[in-house]
């Protein structure tokens, strides 16, 4: 494996898990160059899961772009890294259990919101906002009030 701090191809691995219900495996390795520790991924090459755009286009689902946009909605909130991972791999496996393999990106971008929900409102509302396209305040306005009348109840 190729040390992404200094390229040396020589590593050494400190650590094994199974994750994902046994469908991965984190490996904590060692650059025997530099020394530095990093984490790699492996994980079963299955059927792909594809992505129905909202203009019918289909592409190849990426964990990466469901992790993106939460670290965008949940940047300086008191989330930590392994509750953002823990959350898209959530999403990733609910789709992926799917006899299905094609997912609408509203499917996507609402399960996104759900779990975003019950974790932050900033983060929610941050990726609310982007989600749904937001054009004016009044939109802000009606989600917030939404929210304040939960909180009430």
């Amino acid at each position: 494996m190729k040390c992404p701090f200094c390229g040396h191809i020589d590593d050494k691995v400190l650590d094994s898990r199974s994750i994902r219900e046994g469908q991965a495996i984190k490996r904590r390795r060692e650059c025997l160059q530099c020394h530095r520790r990093f984490t790699t991924y492996e994980e079963i090459e299955e059927r792909k899961l594809m992505v129905i755009k909202k203009d019918g286009r289909r592409e190849p689902f990426d964990r990466n772009k469901v992790l993106r946009g939460i670290l965008t909605a949940c940047e300086k909130r008191p989330i930590g890294m392994e509750t953002v991972l823990g959350t898209v791999e959530e999403i990733e496996m609910l789709f992926q259990d799917r006899a299905d393999r094609e997912v609408r990106t509203s499917e996507i971008g609402e399960s996104v919101m759900e779990r975003l929900h019950g974790l932050d409102e900033v983060a929610y509302v941050r990726f609310a906002s982007v989600y749904r396209q937001f054009r004016d305040a009044s939109q802000f306005k009606d989600l917030l009030k939404g929210l304040d009348e939960e909180n009430k109840a």
